[in-house]
């Protein structure tokens, strides 16, 4: 059976529903037609069981005690085969079409009991010459004797036979249509399916431009396959062309550094050094090591930023109070030049703790990196719905037309490219604020810079200083215990 079921499902789909479809309609047309030849047959049966009824109704009187039919003209007039029979089986009268010889045998005598019984004699299939349909009444004078009355069955085999071969035909016929038309549907219907599929092997063959042929005229289970796949395809193919873009800027960055790993050990290998030499040449190639390290460090915290999917939630403000504080602590000098106003109460906020404290830190370095003291870091609620983290610093800030391009990978000012970073800081905050459903805005000087959904109004500072916004969807703040 199973061997059976695997060699099925290795049959094209097209051919295994129409069989299914054939199969289906078999055992429908089979018990249609079972029922038609039930119900004729039983209401021939009931035409020759009402004769045989009548008969026996007019012979029953006429048998005597000793078994004889006392006006053989009245038993004949019933223009059906009698036999009046002992228990053994054994005929003592009979008239009509019936002969000497018993038309039922003992054993079906035995059958009969105390009332009455109808028996079927002759084949149906193969014809038989002496069809007939008895009906079998145990006497009740208390002599043992059974009427035997007996019609033929030759009309009602007949129409019953002829039934049954257009029954055959018809079923036959009806068959053939539906497993042509069947083909015909299952052909049109998978006709798209295979037209995909061509298609979608040229695609995977190096042709990512092709799109699905979807028909137009058409809205049914498959064209809205067909849609739903073009637009995996799209969506595959921007997924594709960042990984691309991403990999590229990624080589180029890393190049720097390993260049100048490499450099820096051919040139210590030119002559012999002394110990001091190699350690300062260590020192220096330490330097580049933790630059590679950083690099490689904020690549990987991007690439988690663009595939988060979770849901979690934090208190922003306590967040943000706990990064200033380790900030202080790790660094005193910086504690009386950077200013904070942070509500006492909790702004839940539709980010996780790490992630807030990522963006912060990301963005607090930045400000130490290329911005100038003071700073300030502000946490507030600008429109209901809505929390927003506010970093700003005096620093020179970022030209006007960097301002739009600021959260790509890798993008730089000219005068930043002098000191370290690798431009991935904005782009991990970008990517956490884009999948949080947020808005991350730019200012500096009376020039702004939108980046995100944009969902809510979002106010910009007009001063010299450069400011960095995050507007967040606010959210039920998780709690433990």
């Amino acid at each position: 059976m199973t061997s059976l079921r695997e060699r099925a499902s290795r049959l094209p789909l097209r051919i295994r529903l129409v069989a299914g479809f054939s199969a289906a309609m078999f055992v429908v047309l089979l018990a249609a037609g079972s029922f038609v030849y039930w119900r004729v047959g039983y209401a021939l049966d009931r035409g020759l069981d009402t004769e045989l009824a009548q008969a026996t109704r007019t012979l029953t009187p006429l048998v005597g005690a000793e078994g004889r039919v006392a006006n053989r003209s009245a038993a004949d007039a019933t223009g059906v085969a009698w036999q009046v029979l002992e228990s053994d089986g054994s005929v003592l009268d009979h008239g009509g079409a019936s002969g000497t010889k018993g038309l039922i045998s003992e054993l079906q005598l035995d059958h009969v009991g105390g009332a009455h019984r109808t028996f079927n004699v002759g084949d149906f299939l193969p014809i038989s010459d002496d069809p007939y349909r008895l009906r079998v009444n145990r006497l009740g004078d208390g002599s043992g004797h059974y009427l035997l009355v007996a019609v033929r069955r030759d009309h009602r085999d007949e129409a019953l036979r002829e039934l049954l071969a257009q029954l055959v035909l018809a079923g036959l016929g009806a068959l053939a249509v539906t497993a042509f038309v069947g083909e015909r549907l299952a052909r049109a219907a998978l006709r798209p399916v295979e037209r995909y599929r061509r298609r979608a092997a040229a695609i995977a063959a190096g042709a990512p431009d092709l799109r699905l042929d979807v028909s137009a005229s058409r809205d049914d289970e498959v064209t809205r396959l067909g849609h739903t796949l073009n637009q995996m395809l799209t969506s595959l193919e921007r997924a594709l062309d960042r990984e691309r873009q991403f990999v590229n800027e990624a080589s180029h960055e890393l190049r720097t550094p390993i260049t100048l790993l490499t450099s820096r050990v051919q040139l210590a290998r030119r002559r012999p050094r002394t110990q001091q030499e190699h350690e300062r040449v260590l020192a220096e190639l330490q330097v580049d090591l933790d630059r590679l390290a950083r690099l490689a460090e904020q690549l990987l915290e991007l690439g988690s930023a663009t595939g988060r999917t979770g849901h979690e939630t934090c208190d922003l403000a306590a967040v943000t109070a706990r990064v200033v504080n380790q900030r202080r602590l790790a660094a005193p000098a910086e504690a009386a030049r950077t200013s904070t106003g942070i509500p006492a109460g909790p702004v839940p906020v539709a980010v996780a703790d790490f992630e807030v404290e990522r963006m912060l830190t990301n963005l607090l370095d930045n400000a130490a990196l290329h911005g100038a003291a003071p700073y300030a870091v502000t946490v507030d609620r600008p429109d209901p719905g809505w929390a927003r983290l506010m970093v700003a610093d005096a620093g020179p800030g970022l030209a006007p037309e960097i301002l739009d391009t600021a959260t790509r990978r890798f993008v730089r000012s000219e005068e930043a490219r002098s000191r370290p970073g690798s431009g991935l800081g904005l782009a991990l905050v970008q990517a956490v604020v884009a999948q949080a459903g947020g808005e991350l805005r730019l200012c500096h000087a009376g020039h702004h810079s939108s980046h995100g959904g944009g969902r809510a109004p979002l106010a910009c500072t007009h001063g010299p200083e450069m400011t960095v916004s995050i507007l967040l969807p606010t959210g039920a703040v998780a709690t433990t215990g």
